[in-house]
């Protein structure tokens, strides 16, 4: 773990002072993350427009999207984003069935969830090296090649943040201490 400024608008690079302001609005605060990442505003920038379009240009449902967070992070063992993400699903109105199993690493009950939980699994771990198999099953699960790609997308935005929260121990932010428990079992 390393000491890295936690950055406010004031005290952030001039190209992270939009980013922190636009995260204050979205977020009502600036998260320990974001203050965190206004160091590097490339890093900062890109994992917040991974973020978005993550969210607004994926086929993803709010609820695969968590599928892919969440297994990423559990996989990590991310102190940081498994609670903010958790809270994330709870806002979005996420079963909290779904998030319990995927903070458990178990599998998901719906089938086509459990599906792309187990393909992020072989994306992350295989490190995109997957068999005909891996591909095979995600797609007659009912996904096609976007979604592939889509995962992989997500997988890219996460590793910015699970890496960054492993080499600096972010903060956890008062607002997401609720969510905290164990954040999976294997380490970052």
């Amino acid at each position: 773990m390393t000491d890295a400024q936690l950055h406010t608008v004031a005290t952030a690079p001039e190209r992270s002072k939009p980013l922190l302001e636009a995260a204050h609005k979205a977020a009502g605060r600036v998260p320990n993350l974001h203050a965190l990442m206004a160091e590097s505003p490339a890093l900062l920038e890109g994992y917040q427009t991974l973020h978005r379009l993550a969210v607004e240009a994926t086929g993803f449902t709010a609820t695969e999207r968590t599928v892919v967070w969440q297994t990423v992070n559990v996989a990590h063992g991310c102190h940081y984003c498994v609670p903010a993400h958790t809270a994330i699903a709870r806002a979005e109105g996420i079963d909290d069935a779904v998030t319990e199993a995927l903070r458990d690493e178990e599998p998901l009950n719906e089938p086509r969830l459990d599906a792309l939980r187990c393909f992020t699994l072989a994306v992350l771990h295989k490190r995109g090296q997957l068999s005909p198999g891996d591909m095979q099953a995600f797609l007659d699960a009912g996904y096609d090649n976007r979604a592939v790609m889509d995962v992989v997308a997500i997988v890219a935005q996460k590793l910015m943040s699970n890496y960054v929260n492993a080499i600096f121990g972010t903060p956890l932010d008062d607002a997401l201490r609720e969510f905290a428990r164990g954040s999976g079992r294997r380490a970052a």
